[in-house]
């Protein structure tokens, strides 16, 4: 018995760690398991790097720049420069407004979109070198008028190609881009910001998955220990 309980605390000394940080993982995870979230993370740090404020990351902006990504279907050639195709800005009140729960009559004007579409996912710091890459796109992002700010990323039909999206406003905060039952309709696949939505729409795998495998084992070795036959 002495013999069990001397490997039993052997082993959680030496397995312990690796479930404290699975457990940190998972809570982490849950917390950032977003990358629109993230993107929007990174471009307010840049805006700040350069004396711009944060910009207020609004749900029903970013539920809308999903959906602004679902109305190319799928189609990633035809994402590019000023003259690539767009949605008409008549969508914004007919379709993307009304699928995302947003008061229509709150809609305020869209001053800075920024599009993207590669064929394997990147890390949110790669989609902001993607999606501002001239002096034009720094111009729209640190100017001081802008107020909001949604991001999304999606795949189609959850895989590739995958579409990046931020849209910016200078609608005044808490009056625009309202939502009419005060939380966004959450679409699947995408992610969209600002929403509290753990999202792996974009079909991305957590970095932490392994880590919960050390915490199953961290459980099962010190099961086994304790059941070490005593008779031994």
């Amino acid at each position: 018995m002495a013999m069990a309980m001397a490997m039993a605390e052997a082993l959680w000394l030496l397995l312990s760690p690796f479930l404290f940080l699975s457990v940190s993982a998972i809570t982490q995870t849950k917390l950032t398991d977003n990358p629109a979230d993230e993107l929007v993370a990174v471009l307010n740090a840049n805006r700040t790097a350069h004396k711009s404020s944060s910009l207020a990351d609004n749900p029903g902006l970013a539920c809308i720049a999903l959906q602004y990504i679902k109305a190319y279907q799928g189609d990633c050639e035809a994402v590019g420069e000023s003259d690539a195709k767009k949605p008409p800005d008549s969508e914004f009140a007919q379709t993307f407004a009304p699928n995302c729960g947003v008061d229509a009559s709150t809609l305020s004007p869209i001053t800075g979109r920024f599009l993207g579409c590669q064929s394997k996912y990147v890390q949110p710091s790669e989609a902001f070198s993607m999606l501002i890459k001239n002096e034009k796109s720094l111009e729209i992002l640190y100017n001081k008028n802008q107020t909001e700010i949604g991001a999304a990323v999606t795949g189609t039909d959850g895989g590739a190609p995958y579409f990046w999206c931020v849209l910016l406003s200078n609608g005044k905060h808490n009056s625009s881009f309202v939502l009419e039952d005060g939380v966004a309709k959450i679409s699947r696949p995408g992610c969209f910001s600002g929403a509290n939505d753990d999202c792996s729409g974009a079909d991305v795998s957590s970095p932490f998955g392994h880590k919960w495998v050390y915490a199953v084992t961290a459980f099962i070795a010190v099961g086994y220990a304790f059941g070490y036959d005593h008779s031994l």
